[in-house]
């Protein structure tokens, strides 16, 4: 019998897929790409039709030789990489660096080559894909070379010009500087946005027998309906209240009516990395390594997709989930089928789901790593909930008249809102997080009241409120942002987020919030003035769609490139002459010539220099100063943990630290504690110093010998009494003790990280 050599692009789906299939396979990993454009040169002939200079890199190597030897020993060959454009050109430089040959109806010039795709990993689906191989598509291959020319072009073409003009290292990119800009934009919103104070008036009210207290709002005064901001100060809210004195309340009006709400549709790759950031904190990056390893591991189908499709056995399934775990009132009669919005989706893929929805999310709980479960869990309720009933709600308005004796000159309307669920539907299952909570959202349920009803008047509040600034974005929004206007595309939502992130370009403000950098402000800046097309946020998605097109063999993929590298080209080179460094002045003398010392951008943040032409005289910012002088008073006498010398204030990667004063012959470092100027009470020789737990980074006080000594307490003494009172409850409580890692701990940790690896291809 002979066998058929299947190639994937990594280890966990090879083992994944080999066991499904018989002692007739051999199923092998490429480890990601196997050629790509090199790193030292631009790799892209732009004088012949930009075509590329495809190189097998170092890593790849012994990867293409296993290969190549497992091809020969095979009777033929199966290309089964990803069905997007990415797996697409995966397959395609496969065929090449292998010696396959273009593939022609199953056929090579040198033996047998299919190429097969899949939607997921499951025994039916390889089986089935196998039975039916189909060649490369190179439409496909065409896009993805696209943008990969596209992206090289911009660059390491543009990179060059922020390193000569802003500092060395920066870089730029057709779908990162966008997604700068629009994090910019925003965040000048939020610096140019001045609050503006407003008031609201509510009463507190109950039945006159005292029961069923409930709240409404002051929406009317007279025949003016008050508008959010329409009560403008205090003074404003007081006089309003001294008018209400006495007043008398009833019900005027109750309106109550039926509505309905649908589920949100099945998981897309933006829609997951939404709601996974929402829902549990997950970075976009960390969203999709997770996704594909359950995956690759044959839980869900394939998680980079823009389409809202489920398949026909999906959708039966799910009925026959839905009756058995809900009930047949929660089950439709016709499955509920969506339409994808978004531009350039690719309708013929599905959504995200699980492979199979009668393996419920509990099923999994010991096979599966925590984030794991917790990403199954959502995919699994959000598939289920998109094919169960409406949810119904009774929705009640209530107006309520105030009046004094009939002698108010002004009639006064407050108006309580309130909703209950008469029947649960899909909520039963799931229900879409939010970014941001609507005020007027209706929550409640209200008593039951009648038309002239005469109410209690609890308490009349009068609310301060200030109008808030835009949100900044988190990693929620941004994706949603860069989907709506059309750019990028599910394989692409994740590296762009990080890159901006890698680059130094944003940072994330309570763990979750991008703000630019200072550096960020500057590369921002300089290429909206400079490379305006580049930044533009309707270019970039008219260069996606064409990408789409190319997809879709409408278009050539030269021309496009052509179009766009020919006026950028020209530009790039009148503003390499034209534009000035860009240089700041700072109002320090340099004490090597006089003049005023320049500010410049280093590999740790800015610093000062002598505008002197090849002299080396720099000092530390004014304020990174006098930091440091802060600090060395704070470490005076600290002695090296090596060779016992004195130690100097550091300034690293990482922030300020102390390092030996006989650097490079000693190199011995040591943290910066926050002394509370306590000793330790359990050793009696650490000091007790302020540290920060790992996650949230709460702040808690321990023994600077840590691990020799362990004591430690949440709470920062006051005096040498608190701390004994510390003291004996730690004692009364101690901290259990650490265990050892293990040889099998340490074989687990191992397997975890080259786990990771394995998915880190992409």
């Amino acid at each position: 019998m002979g066998i058929n050599l299947i190639i994937v692009e990594s280890p966990t789906k090879a083992k994944t897929i080999g066991r499904f299939l018989g002692s007739g396979f051999l199923v092998r990993s490429s480890f990601g790409h196997v050629r790509d454009l090199p790193k030292s040169t631009l790799g892209v002939d732009v004088e012949h039709g930009f075509k590329p200079k495809y190189i097998i890199p170092a890593k790849a190597k012994p990867v293409i030789a296993e290969l190549k030897e497992a091809a020969k020993k095979s009777d033929s060959v199966i290309l089964a990489t990803d069905e997007d454009r990415e797996g697409e050109a995966i397959a395609w430089h496969l065929a090449e660096a292998l010696g396959l040959g273009e593939i022609k109806n199953q056929k090579s010039k040198i033996k047998n080559v299919e190429r097969i795709v899949f939607h997921e990993i499951t025994k039916s689906a390889i089986e089935n894909a196998i039975e039916n191989p189909r060649t490369i598509d190179y439409n496909l291959v065409d896009a993805q070379q696209a943008r990969r020319v596209l992206d090289r072009l911009v660059g390491y073409e543009l990179s060059p010009f922020l390193w000569k003009k802003i500092r060395p290292g920066l870089s730029a990119g057709r779908v990162q500087s966008v997604a700068l800009r629009i994090v910019v934009e925003r965040e000048r919103e939020i610096e140019k946005f001045k609050a503006q104070e407003y008031w609201s008036i509510e009463a507190g009210l109950n039945k006159k027998d005292g029961t069923n207290k409930f709240q409404a709002r002051l929406v009317k005064i007279g025949e003016q309906t008050l508008g959010k901001l329409d009560i403008k100060n205090q003074t404003e809210a007081e006089k309003i209240a001294s008018e209400l004195n006495g007043a008398e309340y009833k019900v005027a009006d109750i309106n109550s009516k039926e509505t309905v709400r649908n589920p949100s549709p099945p998981f897309t790759t933006s829609t997951l990395q939404q709601e996974a950031s929402r829902k549990f904190g997950m970075s976009a990056k960390q969203t999709m390594m997770i996704a594909q390893q359950l995956y690759e591991t044959g839980y869900i189908t394939y998680m980079r997709t823009d389409s809202l499709n489920l398949a026909e056995s999906a959708l039966q399934q799910a009925q026959k989930v839905i009756t058995e775990n809900f009930g047949k009132e929660y089950s439709l009669g016709e499955p509920r089928r969506y339409t994808t919005k978004s531009k350039g989706a690719q309708e013929a893929h599905e959504a995200i789901r699980p492979t199979d929805l009668t393996q419920k999310p509990e099923m999994l709980k010991g096979g599966v790593d925590a984030r794991q479960f917790k990403l199954y869990d959502i995919i699994w309720k959000r598939t289920v909930a998109s094919q169960m009933q409406q949810a119904v709600f009774d929705q009640t308005a209530i107006d309520i008249l105030a009046t004094r004796n009939q002698k108010l000159e002004t009639s006064f309307l407050f108006r309580a809102n309130g909703q209950i669920v008469k029947f649960d539907g899909f909520i039963r299952a799931y229900t879409e997080g939010r970014d941001e909570k609507d005020e007027e959202e209706i929550e409640g349920r209200l008593p039951e009241l009648e038309v002239n009803e005469p109410l209690n008047l609890i308490e009349l509040f009068k609310l301060q409120h200030f109008t808030e600034p835009p949100p900044r974005y988190s990693d929620a929004t941004l994706i949603k942002a860069l989907e709506a206007h059309g750019i990028g595309r599910p394989s692409t939502y994740a590296p762009t987020l990080a890159t901006i992130q890698d680059r130094d370009y944003v940072e994330k403000i309570d763990r979750r919030y991008f703000k630019p950098t200072e550096v960020g402000f500057l590369v921002n800046d300089m290429l909206v003035e400079n490379f305006p097309e580049i930044v533009d946020i309707n270019f970039t998605s008219h260069i996606e769609e064409e990408l789409d097109d190319i997809a879709e063999g409408k278009i050539k993929w030269v021309p496009v490139i052509e179009e766009f590298y020919t006026p950028f080209k020209k530009n790039l080179e009148e503003k390499v002459k034209s534009v000035e460094k860009l240089v700041e002045t700072s109002d320090i003398p340099c004490p090597h010539c006089g003049k005023m010392m320049i500010i410049k951008f280093g590999r740790l943040g800015k610093f000062m220099a002598c505008p002197e032409p090849g002299s080396k005289i720099t000092q530390p910012m004014p304020e990174e100063a006098a930091k440091i002088k802060e600090l060395e008073e704070k470490t005076r006498g600290e002695k090296c943990p090596l060779c016992g010398k004195l130690m100097d204030v550091k300034r690293g990667r990482f922030g300020y630290f102390l390092g030996c004063t006989d650097y490079p012959k000693c190199k011995g470092i040591a943290k910066i504690l926050n002394k509370t100027g306590f000793k330790c009470p359990n050793c009696s020789i650490g000091d007790l110093v302020e540290r920060k737990s790992r996650g949230r980074g709460r702040i808690f006080y321990g023994c600077s010998r840590f691990p020799e000594c362990n004591f430690l307490t949440g709470t920062k003494p006051g005096n040498q009494e608190e701390l004994a009172k510390l003291y004996e409850e730690w004692k009364a409580n101690p901290p259990s003790p650490r265990r050892s890692k293990t040889k099998a701990d340490k074989n687990k940790n191992q397997k975890s990280i080259e786990k990771q690896r394995e998915v880190e291809y992409n």
